[in-house]
Parts: structure tokens; C-alpha cells; sequence
């Protein structure tokens, strides 16, 4: 990729040409619209050579911690996860934010939804036109197939599905809402109990012949049990906050080209 604007500077320190072609590839955008990307990325590096410069003027030492199985922080992240940790105490929730955010939407807080269904899948490889129109014209034979003889569907389970599941004839047992893929558990909440899909579902593993034997939709969970889950939320909303207010106020004070930070 060429760069696409002027040099990019934080306090005199250049970000290469290249450092934010590598970033870009992390920052989605439309194909025809490179620039899109670009930007993203130069403010990402930007802010990040704003953060680690405010470190190295503090003296920070970094102590790199353990952030996942097998994975510990570079010395830069944890310079900069130290330095975010001295600077930014937002306030806890009080307890009429959180009753608050749980009336706001109640419905959020639902105990998941329970399914037992079943299935037959046929696989379609990804992006294959050919494949997915050969085994959409099977699945819609092999759906008129079980509306004229539902009992056969564990038969053409066992017979046709590219699942594990066909062992039990299709049957998946009980799942419970977030198991499946959204266009899947979205097939499932569409439908009535006992009832057949009206048509085969397509997701990225294939096409799948739905049957639903039973739904049960979760209550509203009381504000008790849910007041930490809303805490959690509420904190990590202020603390994204009081790291955008911390960062507007070291851009305020920088010199910054090629890239505005504000939006950052």
C-alpha cells in the first residue's frame, strides 16, 4: 500500500509509511476505499506513540504481565496498560445507575432461551456457487421429502447430514441461546414448536434442515442477579471514556501531523 497523506509525526517522532501499512490490515474498510483503513491506522499508531512517549516521560518501567494462555505483554503494552492504570480512576456505579441501566432495557436481562432441535446439514464450501446451488436443490428435496413423511426425518438424517448429530438422527439435544450461529438460533426463534423450516437455512457451514421440538423462552432476570453483569458493563463504558478524555487532553498538548487525534 502507498501512503495516501503526509507524514504522519507525534512530538517529532515519525511513524513509517510502512508501521501503518501493517496496522491497516487490522482496521477494516471497503475495498475501494483504502484511505479508510489508513487513517484508522495512523491514529491507532499515533495514539500509541502519544501513550508510550507520556510513559518514557514518566520513567515507567515496564512489567510485563501474562494476558492470555501462553501470551505476555510486550514491553510497550505494558507500559502502556501501567501508565493507563495511573492515570485513569473513573467512579465506581452508584446502585441508581445500575437500577437505572436495568430499566432502560429489562429485556436485555433474559436468562437464556432453551431449544431442542434437530437437524440435517449439507455441507457447502465457502463461496462456491456451484456447490451451494447443488445442495440447496437437495435440501428442498429432501424438505419435501420429510413434509410428506415427517418420520423420516431421522432416516434421511442418518442418511444425508454431514453432522455428527445424524448418529442420533439429527437430534442436537438441548441448546441453550448463543450454542448455535446467529442465522441458525435465528431460524430456531422464528419457528413454531414442532414445526419444520419453511425453507433450507444457509450459514457458513452449509444448509441446514431445521426441526424444532421445543422452545422455552428465558424470563427477566431479577435486578440482584444481574447488578454485577450491569456493573461490569457500566465500568469498562467509563473507563473507555476517561482513556478517550485522557488521550484528547495529551493530543491537546502534542504536536501531532499528518493525523487529527480528536476522534481517536
Amino acid at each position: 500500500m502507498q501512503p495516501l497523506l503526509s507524514t504522519v509525526t507525534v512530538n517529532g517522532e515519525v511513524i513509517s509509511p510502512e508501521a501503518i501499512a501493517a496496522e491497516a490490515q487490522n482496521h477494516p474498510a471497503p475495498k475501494a476505499k483504502p484511505g479508510i483503513a489508513w487513517m484508522a491506522a495512523a491514529r491507532a499508531l499515533a495514539v500509541r506513540a502519544l501513550l508510550l512517549q507520556e510513559a518514557h516521560r514518566r520513567g515507567l518501567t515496564p512489567a510485563p504481565q501474562q494476558v492470555g494462555e501462553g501470551r505476555i505483554e510486550t514491553e510497550d503494552e505494558a507500559l502502556i496498560r501501567q501508565l493507563l492504570d495511573l492515570a485513569l480512576d473513573p467512579a465506581a456505579p452508584t446502585e441508581a445507575e445500575l437500577r437505572a441501566a436495568f430499566a432502560a432495557d429489562p429485556e436485555r436481562w433474559r436468562a437464556p432461551t432453551l431449544y431442542e432441535a434437530a437437524h440435517i446439514l449439507l455441507p457447502v464450501l465457502p463461496g462456491d456457487g456451484e456447490s451451494l446451488a447443488t445442495a440447496r436443490a437437495q435440501a428442498e428435496a429432501l424438505l419435501a421429502e420429510i413434509r410428506r413423511s415427517p418420520r423420516a426425518f431421522e432416516d434421511i438424517a442418518r442418511r444425508y447430514s454431514a453432522c455428527s448429530s445424524r448418529e442420533a438422527g439429527g437430534r442436537l439435544g438441548q441448546l441453550v441461546s448463543g450454542d448455535t450461529v446467529p442465522e441458525f438460533e435465528a431460524a430456531m426463534d422464528a419457528m413454531e414448536e414442532g414445526a419444520l423450516c419453511t425453507a433450507p437455512v444457509q450459514t457458513r457451514y452449509g444448509l441446514h434442515i431445521i426441526r424444532l421440538d421445543a422452545r422455552a423462552s428465558g424470563a427477566v432476570l431479577p435486578f440482584e442477579v444481574v447488578a454485577p453483569r450491569i456493573s461490569d458493563l457500566l465500568e469498562k463504558a467509563a473507563w473507555a471514556r476517561a482513556a478517550r478524555d485522557y488521550v484528547a487532553n495529551l493530543a491537546r498538548d502534542a504536536q501531532v501531523t499528518g493525523v487529527t487525534l480528536r476522534a481517536a
